[in-house]
C-alpha cells in the first residue's frame, strides 16, 4: 500500500535527504507544512511518500526520530518544528503509539509533536533534491553527511547506496 506522511525536523535539506536515501520511499517532497492553531505557521518540513510493503510507518519515525534533534527544544523550533504530520486518524494514533513505545527505550524526552497536516508549500526549484545535487557543498558534508552515515550504520537494510 503507498501512503504518506509529513515530518518537520531540522533544516528540510536535511529530512529530504535522509528520506530520499531509503528503500520504499518514493517520493520526497520538501518545502513548509503548516499545521492548526497554535502550530498554524510554515516550518520547514518534507512530505514523504512511501510503499508499507517495503518500509513501515513505525521505521520511518524511528529513523526521523534519530537523524534530527527530537528531544531538543531549541530557539529556532518556530522554524524547525519537530513533528509528525497525519494525514487521517489511523496515522495519528499508530504515530502516538510508536512515540510512546520508542520514549520507553529512550532516556530524553521526545519533544516531536503529532500534528494534522493542514497544508503544504514545496520549495524553489533551485533548492529541490539538495543533497542529490551538491553532495560536496560544504553544508552538505557538515550537516547531511553525518545523518546519512549514521543511517547506512544503524538502518542498512532499509538504505540505498549513496
Amino acid at each position: 500500500m503507498r501512503l504518506k506522511i509529513g515530518f518537520g525536523g531540522g533544516c528540510h535539506w536535511c529530512t529530504e535527504a535522509v528520506f530520499q536515501t531509503l528503500i520504499g520511499v518514493e517520493l520526497v517532497e520538501q518545502g513548509w507544512i503548516e499545521s492548526v492553531e497554535p502550530q498554524d505557521y510554515w516550518s520547514e518540513a518534507v512530505i514523504v511518500h512511501f510503499d508499507t510493503d517495503l518500509i513501515s510507518l513505525k521505521t520511518l519515525i524511528e529513523i526521523h526520530l534519530l537523524t534530527h534533534a527530537s528531544t531538543s527544544n531549541h530557539s529556532m523550533r518556530s522554524k524547525y518544528r519537530s513533528a509528525i504530520y497525519y494525514f487521517d486518524e489511523q496515522q495519528k494514533e499508530e504515530s502516538l503509539n510508536f512515540i510512546s513505545e520508542l520514549q520507553t527505550e529512550n532516556t530524553e524526552k521526545y519533544i516531536t509533536q503529532i500534528l494534522p497536516f493542514v497544508q503544504f508549500k514545496i520549495n524553489k526549484d533551485e533548492f529541490l533534491n539538495y543533497y542529490k545535487t551538491r553532495k560536496e557543498a560544504p553544508f552538505c558534508e557538515t550537516y547531511i553527511r553525518p545523518k546519512l552515515n549514521l543511517l547506512f550504520q544503524k538502518y542498512s537494510k532499509y538504505t540505498l547506496k549513496d
